[in-house]
């Protein structure tokens, strides 16, 4: 007697379905405007049940990459122009990696980089003292040690607390949405090594917001973000 139910098997096959389709959207072999295939077709060509497309078809839809029309046709939309960071998230919570030729993994830490400047830009302006005395303790406690993991864990509070200090939401929320979306981009010891190792650049940073000096810790900051961008092959 199977253990797996028909509901579980068909969830299942449904989201192969799913990841397979959204790759085919993602990599332009389905473009914008582009008419999908019909479910009947669909369901032929990957050996499934109707019921299992029509399933894939409708999270396809609500993340934005399709169009259903009530007996027309299934269109696929420019997810360029209509996606949102939710689809980043989506495109690592399966467990599987997204097209390469997106460049997915060096935009986020472009992304990265440009917010985390622009938010000790604006630390260095409206942190409050409390904030201004801590950076640099927790860049001194940074340097030392020598532990990549205690580093890393300290340097992921200094941020925290710039981001924070930067009072800006839409960077909170930017920040909070890279960190929930892992599974596709890393802040291990092992990725960002180049910026935790380097203890007096993240004194730099730390020291330029206490001052209060924002172009100093918005080049600060760049400068450590930058080394983490990965180099197009």
């Amino acid at each position: 007697m199977s253990l797996v139910g028909p509901d579980a098997v068909r969830s299942t096959r449904s989201g192969e379905i799913h990841r397979a389709l959204r790759t085919r959207i993602l990599d332009g072999t389905y473009g914008p405007e582009t008419a999908l295939p019909s479910e009947r077709a669909l369901s032929e060509e990957l050996g499934a049940s109707r019921h299992a497309v029509r399933e894939a078809l409708k999270r396809l839809q609500q993340a934005g990459l399709i169009s259903i029309s009530q007996g027309g046709s299934t269109r696929v939309r420019d997810w360029r122009r209509h996606g949102g960071l939710d689809l980043m998230l989506a495109l690592g919570a399966e467990g599987e990696a997204p097209p390469e030729s997106l460049g997915l993994v060096r935009s986020l830490f472009e992304m990265r980089a440009s917010v985390g400047a622009d938010a000790a830009r604006l630390a260095a302006r409206r942190a409050d003292a409390t904030v201004r005395a801590e950076l640099p303790a927790r860049a001194a406690a940074l340097a030392a040690t020598d532990d990549p993991a205690a580093r890393t864990a300290i340097y992921d509070v200094i941020w925290d607390t710039i981001i924070d200090a930067s009072d800006n939401l839409a960077y909170r929320l930017s920040l909070n949405t890279l960190v929930a979306g892992q599974r596709v981009l890393s802040f291990d010891a092992a990725t960002v090594g180049a910026e935790i190792a380097d203890a007096p650049a993240v004194a730099l940073l730390a020291n330029a917001i206490q001052a209060g000096h924002e172009d100093a810790a918005h080049a600060a900051a760049r400068d450590l973000l930058q080394r983490s961008i990965p180099v197009a092959p």
